[in-house]
């Protein structure tokens, strides 16, 4: 299949939120848009409830995703909008359709909470189990409007591109979808490293809480030799993309806290997650998880080798 800018939709307004972003993304992308609706059969004694019963469940399912995609037509001209409709799982269908997704777009509610098709284990099953991006996108995400105004929204945001990276084991995949976003909107990114320091500079980091520099930047430092290292991996792709500003921070802390504070003023927030299935099966890590719930910005999660 083609590549298509796919988004999950359930008719909530954390999936609507999904879909106008994915919208505006296809136009960037010069990509269609495919909005793939899953309805998952309600137990068999409430299906015989008399709401709940197949004469109503059908209008339902089949109005809202062709409405929507009449929506999404005026709203972004110019785009085309293909709407798919299944019945069953939707971790399992969503995976299916990550497959030719660039990328798979969910929603999600809120601050500290995730709903929509992230309700549940939904998402997060959804985020673990595919090789493909997937972007969480919130219903009252405050960077919709950078993307311009009016229903004919279709710019790129303005505000920057936040890639979380570890040097120790950085990926082309995450590096290769910042760097590639942030080419497509015309933004900076900014690529932010978090290192742990030695024990012996547990005091003196306390002492530099509110420091952005952080302690030991002298010659030769941890910090130094840090800094240096994220500054190698990126030299490559500097190179590669020379139209891209990118803003190196090496900072001591946590991944998860530095990654948090540095993300508040994103556009869209990127992060790696390894492919592996231990014995509890494929998760996410902590990273991404704190990520997910408090941070504001669209955040895109790279699965990667």
């Amino acid at each position: 299949m083609s590549r298509t800018v796919t988004v999950g939709f359930d008719g909530s307004p954390e999936s609507r939120a999904a879909a106008d972003w994915a919208a505006r993304e296809a136009r960037l992308r010069a990509l269609p848009l495919r909005v793939v609706h899953v309805w998952e059969p309600v137990p068999e004694p409430l299906a015989q409830a008399p709401l709940l019963g197949a004469e109503t469940q059908q209008p339902w399912t089949e109005r809202v995703p062709r409405e929507s995609a009449e929506r999404l037509r005026l709203r972004h001209p110019g785009i085309e909008v293909v709407v798919e409709q299944y019945t069953g799982n939707p971790v399992d269908i969503l995976c299916e359709a990550a497959a030719s997704a660039e990328p798979l777009v969910l929603g999600s509610r809120g601050l500290g909470g995730i709903g929509g098709f992230v309700a549940g284990s939904v998402g997060l099953a959804v985020m673990a189990r595919t090789e493909r991006p997937v972007v969480v996108v919130r219903a009252d995400e405050p960077t919709v409007g950078r993307h311009g105004p009016g229903p004919a929204a279709g710019d790129a945001p303005t505000a920057p591109v936040v890639l979380g990276l570890d040097t120790g084991e950085p990926d082309e995949t995450p590096l290769g979808f910042a760097f590639d976003a942030a080419a497509r909107y015309g933004v900076p990114l900014r690529v932010v490293h978090a290192w742990r320091p030695p024990p012996a500079y547990a005091y003196e980091l306390s002492a530099y809480a509110y420091d952005l520099a952080g302690p030991g930047d002298g010659p030769g430092s941890v910090g130094e030799l840090e800094a240096e290292g994220l500054a190698k991996v990126l030299q490559p792709w500097r190179q590669s993309f020379p139209g891209v500003e990118v803003v190196e921070e090496s900072r001591p802390g946590s991944a998860a806290r530095v990654l948090v504070e540095a993300a508040r003023e994103a556009g869209l927030v990127v992060v790696g997650r390894r492919i592996r299935a231990g014995r509890l099966g494929a998760h996410i890590g902590h990273v991404t998880h704190a990520v997910l719930h408090h941070v504001a910005a669209p955040v895109a999660v790279v699965p990667h080798s």
